[in-house]
């Protein structure tokens, strides 16, 4: 069977631990991606996460978390429901590669392609900005500029 899957990767230059926490830890990941979120990351967990300007919500189902390595989730609706999987790999000099791996892609070769670019384009922006907030403290508001109001998508 072939797999279809979008993937985006990024040296954060912060310790393994503070760039995992950024992920689990709403607080922190609403300063880069999401609006809000119903809870952390936690094995098991329903949660939903919500893009308020976007006026659009997620339920996610936390797959796996095993601290500072992996964490994967299911999200999306069926029967487009797909996995997300981050994997941290600690680097020399207290920096940390995160790579994002979105599979179990499904849909006919147009409706692949556009997924896999969605895909590819909003998880590089959620790791850049991540790396701005963590490395600068500076809040890009790359999400909520992606699609500005009036423009159309």
């Amino acid at each position: 069977m072939e797999t279809h899957f979008a993937k985006a990767e990024m040296l954060i230059r912060k310790p393994l631990a503070e760039v995992f926490d950024a992920f689990i830890n709403p607080e922190i990941t609403t300063k880069f991606w999401f609006t809000k979120s119903s809870g952390k990351l936690e094995p098991g967990k329903q949660l939903q996460w919500t893009w308020e300007m976007y006026d659009h919500t997620d339920n996610i189902l936390v797959k796996a978390v095993e601290p500072q390595k992996r964490i994967v989730i299911e999200w999306g609706a069926e029967p487009d429901r797909t996995q997300v999987t981050w994997t941290f790999t600690p680097m020399e000099g207290d920096t940390t590669f995160v790579s994002v791996v979105n599979d179990q892609l499904k849909g006919d070769t147009e409706k692949l392609i556009a997924y896999i670019r969605d895909a590819t384009e909003g998880f590089a922006l959620v790791l850049a900005g991540l790396k701005a907030y963590l490395e600068h403290n500076l809040q890009l508001q790359l999400i909520g500029d992606r699609f500005p109001a009036g423009l159309g998508a």
